[in-house]
């Protein structure tokens, strides 16, 4: 377009007291490219009018309007210099330069939207405004020793190239709609055809399309011993299906038995709380409606909350966000923390995994099935024998089989436990218990047995028996020993008496059970029975337990364990020993003494 000879015609062009070279018009340009690639006026028009928004001729009379026209409106050609092609980097202090030089020559008369701009800039590049000031003034001094119609030229290419890069607002800017607007600049740079073959290369092995399906496709044999060897929680994996846990970390979440292997590794590194809690995200995120509050505010007391159980470590900032989130939960509360804890996992125990020996053993356990050669009458007795495949419900119940299973094995927490028998008239929660169905639990802890059941479970059948005799006598009908059958043993992981047994300090928990009983008041800690008649100084007796309880409880609600191995002699010292009172707490490191009137 700008050759002398074959583009666009060009001439002279007088403004006011200065002639601009080489001015060409709009009805020119429209005319050239409707010659040039044989196309109508309008197609011509919009081409041209690209041209201008980009910055490739400039309008020398209204500069804000970058669209041409058809008619002897004067244009420009921009300098290669200025062209969008040589994609040089917009930077503020550029612009700050040229503001500073126009605000120079025009004595701080400057447009509205331009005087804004450079207060902004003045306010924000305050620490090397000097700098920008010195640089406008020296551009402005080189500027006045050129010729006039020479400065008045680069002015207008100046000014059009930053109309197009920082245009005024409430006009669209062409250059929003580039490809560094569409990408990150910053990212580096990827080729998608190496990309994709560099994934078929991958996974070629494990696409039916492109290999065999080992040991046979069960939809053209009508044997299923793929689909039992690839099963989501299946003992032994295939040697395929390990190797493919190696290709993302992504490939080993989505497999549960990749899943499974591992958060084993996990609990060996004592980091599996970071696995747990992106289960729990992904399943606040996927599940129902009705118990999203619910299971937040459950992830927030096992991971997040201060002293939690399975804590996990995200930075503050991350921690905030999060916290913050949970006063009005929602799915996606939680994917800050999700992504943290996603990315650590990725970057640190992933490839450790790899190494690990637990990732070995299971690709050496790894099974490899051969591939299955049937003849046409073996197909046709496996279309014969073949059966109808597990229901999904099927399915889904034994996965939720299987993670109540591994929620049953997972490990107790001493600690909580410790903490909770310290408190004092409250009721002690346990992980997990035998339920009885003589004393029912708390309506709000299902899972728990109340303090009395663990008493009594703590208590030996002896003692019980000798405790039924003595209640007899005084009136109370003696219950009859439960049949062989309905002897129930205790089922909890660490029970009472064996917990005490390791040294715990004297708590009135205990005490608390029964209203009748009370200290002397700031004078000992040593419990004593009511009535008058008892001795002053108990019987000197072996102890064969750390301590005893004995309540008054209505014999057809009692659970009789199994019994100890010194049941027999207890059973002969309660024999021998005259009434004991029935409501007492004795403990075997204090003997009973008068105080008071009141032991």
């Amino acid at each position: 377009m700008q050759d002398p000879k074959t583009g666009v015609k060009s001439q002279p062009q007088r403004l006011v007291i200065t002639t601009i070279p080489h001015a060409i018009t709009g009805e020119d340009i429209l005319s050239w490219l409707a010659d040039r690639f044989q196309i109508d006026t309008q197609e011509a028009r919009n081409f041209g009018s690209m041209l201008v928004a980009l910055g490739y001729i400039y309008p020398l009379q209204d500069h804000k309007r970058l669209v041409i026209k058809p008619d002897a409106s004067l244009y420009r050609f921009q300098t290669p210099y200025f062209w969008p092609t040589q994609q040089w980097p917009v930077e503020d202090t550029d612009y700050a330069i040229y503001l500073a030089k126009r605000n120079i020559r025009k004595k701080g008369i400057l447009e509205l939207h331009e005087q804004e701009q450079y207060n902004r800039l003045h306010k924000w590049m305050n620490h090397k405004w000097d700098f920008i000031v010195m640089q406008a003034k020296e551009q402005y001094r080189a500027a006045k020793e050129r010729k006039k119609p020479d400065r008045v030229v680069f002015d207008c290419q100046e000014r059009a190239y930053w109309v197009v890069h920082r245009p005024p607002p409430g006009t669209v800017s062409a250059m929003d709609y580039g490809l560094d607007r569409r990408i990150d600049p910053n990212a580096d740079e990827v080729c998608p055809t190496l990309s994709l073959v560099k994934y078929c290369a991958t996974y070629n092995g494990h696409d039916p399309f492109l290999s065999k399906c080992l040991p046979s496709n069960p939809w053209i044999t009508d044997d299923i011993t793929y689909w039992n060897l690839n099963m989501p929680n299946v003992e032994i994996p295939t040697k395929m299906r390990v190797e493919r846990w190696t290709f993302s970390f992504g490939e080993l979440l989505s497999d549960p038995r990749g899943r499974d292997d591992f958060r084993l590794f996990l609990k060996k590194e004592f980091s599996g709380e970071n696995l747990a809690f992106w289960e729990g995200c992904e399943d606040l995120k996927w599940g129902t409606a009705a118990t999203m509050r619910e299971k937040a505010e459950q992830i927030y007391k096992s991971f997040l909350a201060r002293g939690a159980p399975r804590w996990i470590n995200i930075d503050g900032k991350t921690m905030e966000i999060t916290v913050n989130g949970l006063k009005h939960p929602h799915r996606y509360v939680l994917d800050a923390a999700q992504t943290h804890i996603y990315m650590l996992m990725k970057k640190d125990s992933f490839g450790r995994y790899l190494k690990s020996p637990v990732f070995k053993d299971t690709l050496k356990k790894a099974v490899c099935p051969e591939e299955h050669k049937y003849s046409d009458a073996q197909l046709e007795q496996n279309a014969k024998n073949r059966r109808p495949s597990l229901s999904p419900i099927v399915l889904r119940q034994q996965e939720k089989e299987h993670r109540a299973k591994m929620a049953a094995n997972a490990p107790v927490d001493i600690t909580q436990v410790m903490s909770k028998l310290s408190k004092t008239g409250k009721e002690v929660d346990f992980p997990s218990a035998n339920a009885s169905p003589s004393l029912p639990f708390l309506a709000h802890s299902p899972a728990c047995p109340s303090p009395i059941s663990v008493a009594l479970d703590s208590t030996s059948a002896s003692e019980r028996r000798a405790e039924a005799g003595e209640g007899g006598a005084a009136g109370i009908p003696e219950a009859r020993a439960p049949a062989a059958g309905s002897v129930s043993r205790s089922c909890m992981p660490l029970s009472l008496r064996r917990l005490l047994k390791r040294g715990c300090t004297p708590s009135t928990m205990f005490a608390s059970l029964s209203p009748k009983y009370h200290s002397a008041a700031g004078t000992s800690s040593r419990i004593q029975p009511i009535s008058p008649d008892q001795p002053s100084q108990a019987p000197p007796r072996r102890i064969g337990n750390f301590f005893q309880i004995k309540v008054d409880i209505p014999p057809e609600c009692r659970i009789y364990p199994i019994e100890s191995e010194d049941e027999d002699e207890e059973e002969n010292r309660a024999a021998s020993r005259g009434g004991v009172g029935a409501k007492e707490i004795i403990c075997p490191w204090e003997s009973l003494t008068p105080q008071n009137g009141t032991g």
